[in-house]
């Protein structure tokens, strides 16, 4: 489940939104409800509360085969052996980062802009977040959206999987997944539910019924052959 291609459902972590659930629950139940990846991303941790966390976070993930990312943080990728990190437009270049983590560590690249897919850099990465696809409060930073036509010019422009993240929940997945993106990525959808595991189970069924309906005109991204480092 490393490769990003086939991922459906991403699970962004944070705490200010989980109602008091520590955010060792809020994982456990999101993976029995299918969910494909989940992103450490608590921005109010220091380094150490991070990092105790983050291991029991990897462990119980290593159990379950899903992928555990970190963001913005490759020293804490490294640290805690994790699968990738995620990283921003003023995070350390991906062509450093990728030298760093080597070739077998998933990197994210979070786009705001189409210039942002025609860089030479993003072949360093392994999927790109489409960020935000809507306007969202765990992003009161960005003032601009994607929308969804801006998810099918970008799936126009790249064979890298495509994450879309932004004010995304079942009422509109199927149709963030019909415009083009192979997987959407949740903060409040999942983190805030009342019920975690049910939240990622009905997202994960509007993602797939998305998959089904997509036009045959929509490009997807190939499932097969190696990710270019």
């Amino acid at each position: 489940m490393k490769d990003p291609a086939s991922w459906e459902i991403y699970l962004v972590t944070d705490r200010a939104f989980s109602r008091g659930r520590s955010t060792l629950e809020i994982v456990e139940a999101a993976v029995a409800g299918g969910v494909s990846a989940v992103q450490l991303r608590e921005k109010d941790l220091d380094t150490r509360e991070f990092y105790k966390d983050g291991l029991r976070i990897r462990d119980f993930l290593r159990t379950s085969g899903v992928p555990f990312i970190i963001n913005d943080r490759i020293d804490l990728a490294l640290a805690l052996d994790a699968d990738g990190v995620h990283l921003g437009q003023g995070d350390m270049p991906v062509n450093v980062a990728r030298r760093i983590l080597g070739p077998d560590r998933v990197i994210g690249l979070s786009v705001e802009k189409l210039a942002q897919i025609s860089d030479g850099a993003v072949a360093h990465a392994n999927y790109l977040g489409i960020s935000p696809v809507f306007l969202t409060g765990t992003k009161p930073e960005l003032d601009t959206s994607w929308g969804l036509e801006g998810i099918r010019v970008a799936r126009s422009l790249t064979d890298l999987p495509l994450v879309a993240i932004g004010s995304i929940k079942q009422e509109n997945a199927a149709d963030v997944i019909r415009a083009g993106a192979d997987c959407v990525a949740v903060v409040t959808a999942i983190v805030a539910a009342d019920d975690p595991r049910e939240a990622t189970r009905l997202l994960l069924d509007e993602v797939r019924a998305g998959k089904r309906d997509r036009s045959p005109g929509v490009r997807t991204t190939p499932k097969e052959g190696p990710v270019p480092h």
